[in-house]
């Protein structure tokens, strides 16, 4: 596996970016089996004080110190913003989501010195892997791309 993957999954303070109010969005999903698997998780949202009656934080400044990594899961317009305000805050540990990264999103993060992890999806990763993800971490790894 990956160095920076396994620097990102033992990191159990997590901000998450993506987490969206009407619960039916993959961020929400992630949250939920990321909290199932032990990691303590904060969810950043602009416009929600909490959701799910769990405390939001506006954004990634007010978490300085808190968090050990950044999972990010929203439009890559977005996704340029979340990385320029990871950055000010001091966060490098990135992990973009599948559906998060483009050309340049990936730019950015070269341009502001991060090294995201991108193009893979975080539960195939945090352990304990389970349900379908499982099936999936057993055949990326028989074909080399774990």
């Amino acid at each position: 596996m990956e160095a920076a993957i396994r620097t990102f999954i033992n990191s159990k303070r997590l901000a998450l970016v993506g987490v969206s109010r009407g619960g039916k969005k993959f961020g929400n999903m992630a949250h939920k089996e990321l909290k199932a698997r032990g990691y303590q998780t904060f969810i950043v949202h602009p416009q929600a004080a909490e959701l799910g009656g769990e405390r939001c934080y506006p954004n990634l400044a007010a978490l300085s110190g808190k968090v050990d990594g950044v999972w990010i899961c929203v439009p890559p317009k977005q996704a340029t913003e979340v990385l320029r305000e990871a950055v000010a805050a001091g966060m490098r540990n990135i992990w973009l989501q599948q559906g998060s990264e483009s050309p340049e999103v990936l730019k950015l993060a070269r341009e502001l010195g991060l090294s995201p992890i991108s193009g893979k999806c975080i539960l195939m990763y945090a352990p304990p892997v389970g349900s379908f993800h499982k099936f999936h971490h057993f055949f990326a790894r028989l074909f080399g791309k774990l």
